[in-house]
């Protein structure tokens, strides 16, 4: 009996659980399972601490894999199929988490007017105007429905089926218009509508006109990603003195911890306002 199956069956029947997540699931729960000599239904607890500990030093990665391991042992807790949990005391490995990349104000304004210059450059310039007033993730902008326009705010079903509403600044708002505009009365559910299967734009597609545009601006292509617009919303915003909270709601980040990050942008007058105000602020300091 497949039990990886079995959870996965159960993982499906649950709301909020996107396809993406499903897939993840899959492929962290089969990697382990080929990974660990006697298996995930065999496994102690010392070999699932010692697979973890000898994966690549990619520590959202690794989080990800321990959620996944974590999840199926329950399940089976849950289902009396194992009397004891391997995963019960898992700790992660300590390792080093990357700062964020992002792109400086000038590069965002050189990347943005660089969109005049490309096919469908209207659409092109709404998405990156969105991405940099809002901080949408690209799934979330691709597959972004005409229901979500507020008018000055957008409505975004996240994570998990998390609804938030985030702001939009008025350049974006104008650009949104003008793309609507010229959109017309299609009839595509999708604000950034796509002839191909999905229906909107892909995240490969939106991908590939980015790199066009750093090359146009004259920026490294290599340098730039729709994830590193996000970034750059996050730190630009922060970096002039928004709250914490804030940027945790319109990022739509569940911990507090993730959105601590950002904080490498601020001078030491705002580091030391965060320390002291924030009531996680004594925390981010000891984690540096």
């Amino acid at each position: 009996m497949n039990y990886i199956d079995i959870f996965l069956e159960a993982l499906s029947a649950e709301r909020g659980r996107s396809k993406k997540t499903l897939e993840s699931y899959a492929s962290d729960l089969r990697h382990a399972d080929a990974s660990i000599p006697v298996g995930l239904m065999n496994a102690s607890a010392a070999d699932v601490q010692d697979y973890l500990s000898h994966l690549p030093d990619r520590a959202s990665s690794v989080a990800r894999k321990a959620s996944a391991i974590r999840g199926f042992y329950k399940f089976l807790m849950l289902e009396k199929v194992i009397s004891e949990n391997p995963a019960a005391n898992l700790e992660l490995p300590k390792r080093t988490r990357a700062l964020p990349k992002f792109l400086s104000l000038e590069e965002i304004e050189l990347l943005i007017s660089s969109a005049g210059d490309t096919k469908n450059s209207v659409r092109l310039r709404a998405m990156l105007e969105l991405v940099y007033a809002s901080g949408l993730r690209v799934s979330e902008l691709c597959e972004l429905p005409m229901t979500a326009n507020l008018g000055d705010k957008l409505l975004i079903h996240g994570k998990g089926a998390k609804e938030r509403i985030v702001p939009m600044h008025e350049r974006a708002q104008n650009a949104l218009h003008k793309w609507l505009e010229l959109r017309g009365d299609d009839k595509s559910k999708y604000v950034f509508p796509s002839s191909g299967k999905t229906g909107h734009i892909t995240r490969d597609g939106f991908f590939k006109i980015l790199k066009k545009c750093a090359t146009l601006a004259g920026i490294d292509p290599h340098r730039v990603s729709p994830h590193v617009l996000r970034h750059s919303f996050a730190s630009h915003i922060l970096a002039g003195g928004a709250n914490l909270r804030a940027i945790q709601t319109m990022l739509g980040h569940e911990d507090i911890s993730t959105t601590q990050i950002y904080t490498h942008v601020l001078p030491d007058k705002l580091k030391q306002t965060v320390q002291m105000h924030h009531p996680l602020g004594h925390n981010w300091e000891n984690k540096k």
